[in-house]
C-alpha cells in the first residue's frame, strides 16, 4: 500500500488529525511517510496548512502541496474567485507518484468530501484516485447522520471501482450516546467495509510527543496500530 487516498463523509469530520495518526503509526513502525494536500483553501501563503498540521502532530513526515487558494470554499470555486489555475485529477496523480518513489507510504488527502470539485470540468479525489490506483480510507463522524453520508461515499467508490480499505472515526466522544455507539456496529455494515479506528474527540490537542506515543493505539493494525474493533465496541456497550 505504497499510496492511500483519505477522504472524508464531509467537513470538519476529523480527517486532517485522522490523517496524521496515520502517519505517526506508520511512523512508528519504521516506514518514511509523506502527506500530500491535494487542494489547501482557506489559508494565506504564509500560513500552516493541514499537511503542515499532520507534520507538527506526526513529526517527521514530508509534507506537500498541490495547489493552495486563499478562501475557505470547495478546491474549484475557490481557484475561480482567485483567479488562479485550478487543480487537476492528474496533477494529484502525479505529485503523490512522485512522493512514492521515495517514501514507504503516501498519504493524500482530500478536501471534504469524496465528490467536492477541483475544477469546472468536475474532477474531483476520487478521479485521482483511480489514476494512481489507490485504495481510499473514509474518515467518518460519530452520531447521528453518519450512516447515510458513510453509505453514499461507499456507493459512490463501488460504482467506480475504488476500493475502501476502511472507515476511521474522526472524532470518538468522551460520553458516547446511543447514536454513537450503535454505529459502532453499523458503519462497517453500510460501508461494507471494516471499522480500522476511532481517534478520541481532542486528539489535535494534544502534545506533539503524546500524540505520537497514543496514535497506533487508535488505529487497527492494517493501519499499523494495536486498535481492535471488537474489543471497543465491548467496552463502549455497543
Amino acid at each position: 500500500m505504497p499510496v492511500l487516498v483519505i477522504t472524508g463523509t464531509g467537513t470538519e469530520v476529523g480527517k486532517t488529525v485522522a490523517t496524521a495518526a496515520v502517519a505517526a503509526a506508520a511512523r512508528a513502525a519504521g516506514r518514511s511517510v509523506a502527506v500530500l494536500k491535494a487542494a489547501q483553501t482557506g489559508v494565506r501563503p504564509d500560513e500552516p496548512g493541514d499537511a503542515a498540521e499532520v507534520v507538527r502532530l506526526a513529526g517527521d513526515v514530508t509534507a506537500a502541496e498541490v495547489a493552495r487558494y486563499p478562501e475557505p470554499l470547495a478546491p474549484a470555486t475557490a481557484a475561480r474567485r482567485a483567479g488562479r489555475e485550478p487543480v487537476r485529477p492528474h496533477e494529484v496523480a502525479e505529485a503523490a507518484a512522485k512522493l512514492s518513489a521515495a517514501h514507504d507510504l503516501v498519504l493524500v488527502e482530500g478536501a471534504g468530501g469524496l465528490l467536492v470539485r477541483f475544477d469546472a470540468e468536475g474532477g474531483t479525489l476520487a478521479d485521482a484516485a483511480g489514476l494512481l490506483e489507490a485504495p481510499m480510507l473514509l474518515v467518518a463522524s460519530a452520531g447521528l447522520g453518519t450512516l447515510n453520508t458513510t453509505e453514499l461515499t461507499a456507493r459512490e467508490l463501488r460504482t467506480r471501482g475504488l476500493g475502501l480499505l476502511g472507515i476511521v472515526i474522526g472524532s470518538w466522544p468522551d460520553t458516547p450516546d446511543l447514536a454513537s455507539r450503535c454505529n459502532l456496529a453499523d458503519l462497517p455494515d453500510v460501508a461494507g467495509a471494516p471499522l480500522l479506528g476511532a481517534l478520541p474527540a481532542g486528539a489535535g490537542t494534544l502534545t506533539p510527543a503524546a500524540f505520537r506515543a497514543d496514535a497506533p493505539c487508535w488505529l487497527a493494525p492494517r493501519l499499523d496500530g494495536t486498535w481492535d474493533a471488537e474489543a471497543f465496541r465491548a467496552r463502549e456497550g455497543a
